[in-house]
């Protein structure tokens, strides 16, 4: 009996019910939604503060923070477009389309955030310029990192209950999340704060020393602190869309329950892959009992999704393949050991 297939409906949740909004997801469109409308305001004030003063480092937030409110348009089109279901094209969903438009967001916080801020930098430390209506510029950015803030913390908030969820650390977590949007929405808010911290220091020193060097400074700081943020996003990105495994406590988890079926002596072989932000494939070659008849296969083949789904719910489609193993081997590869 070979190649046994478990594959639930594409468009049936764990209950069974209709599942038209993938798991999390609600939670993380409203955590980029309040970002971009957040980031939107910001930048408008800061490049009014930037233009009125004159501050590099004050232009290079107003950039920053344009460049973060595209990225989350871009991270909103991700949830939506990669939540669609799968049909006869795309028989495993849409998921990985989320991870294309996420690509993209990162690449548009490099090019409209990072390259404006450093050059403008470079520019104002070469002219050794500095600005003026300090006032202004220090009430945008404290306007500002209150309402970065208020974004941090809903971000952070999903972050520390996906991770319980997970029962992981939130470090962790943000480190192996399929979860690009709420992580790019983490990273983002993170370097909002501290470029805004980055922006006063430079202002205040400017002003105290009548240099716009340290204007300058801050404002290569801060592009270079999206940088960051841009290659971090963009190589996670690119890892997901390539074809990553499940973390290694999860795989070993799999496959330990797999293992623990009655009539199931070894996994030569087991693989995963993120299909989506909330879906996961498994793929197995397993060595059943010489002596079990096909019913008994069948049956633990059920068993085996009912197990698989029950512990983690994103799991979407388990491919079961009956093979002969090799006395004393049970090779499990593909965990992603992080």
């Amino acid at each position: 009996m070979r190649g046994v297939t478990i594959a639930p409906e594409p468009d049936l949740a764990p209950t069974g019910l209709p599942d038209t909004e993938p798991r999390g997801e609600s939670e993380s469109v409203g955590t980029v939604v309040l970002a971009g409308l957040a980031n939107l305001v910001i930048a408008v004030a800061k490049l009014v503060a930037g233009l009125f003063s004159g501050s590099a480092a004050m232009l290079s937030e107003a950039a920053h923070s344009f460049a973060d409110t595209v990225t989350e348009v871009f991270l909103y089109v991700a949830l939506r477009r990669g939540g669609k279901p799968a049909d006869e094209e795309h028989p495993f969903g849409y998921g990985k389309e989320s991870y294309v438009w996420a690509f993209i967001a990162a690449l548009f916080t490099f090019v409209g955030g990072a390259g404006f801020s450093i050059y403008h930098g470079v520019i104002t430390i070469v002219e050794g310029e500095s600005g003026g209506a300090y006032l202004a510029s220090y009430l945008v950015l404290a306007v500002s990192f209150v309402a970065e803030g208020s974004s941090f913390l809903k971000a952070r908030r999903q972050v520390r209950d996906e991770s319980r969820r997970w029962r992981t650390t939130p470090t962790r977590f943000l480190r192996l999340t399929a979860d690009t949007t709420v992580k790019a929405v983490y990273f983002e808010d993170s370097a909002a704060l501290i470029g805004l911290l980055v922006a006063a220091a430079g202002l205040g020193l400017t002003q105290l020393t009548g240099s716009g060097v340290w204007d300058g400074l801050a404002s290569v700081v801060i592009g270079l602190l999206l940088l960051v943020v841009a290659f971090v996003l963009a190589s996670s990105n690119v890892s997901l869309l390539v074809g990553r495994a499940v973390p290694r406590r999860i795989h070993n988890q799999i496959a330990a329950d797999l293992r623990a079926l009655p009539v199931v002596t070894g996994i030569p072989t087991l693989l995963t892959m993120q299909i989506g932000p909330g879906d996961i494939l498994v793929a197995a070659k397993v060595d059943f009992d010489d002596e079990a008849l096909g019913k008994d296969i069948e049956a633990a083949s059920d068993e085996a999704e009912r197990r698989l789904r029950e512990r983690f719910p994103e799991i979407r489609y388990v491919f079961l393949d009956p093979t002969r193993g090799k006395p004393g081997r049970d090779h499990l590869d593909g965990g992603l050991d992080l």
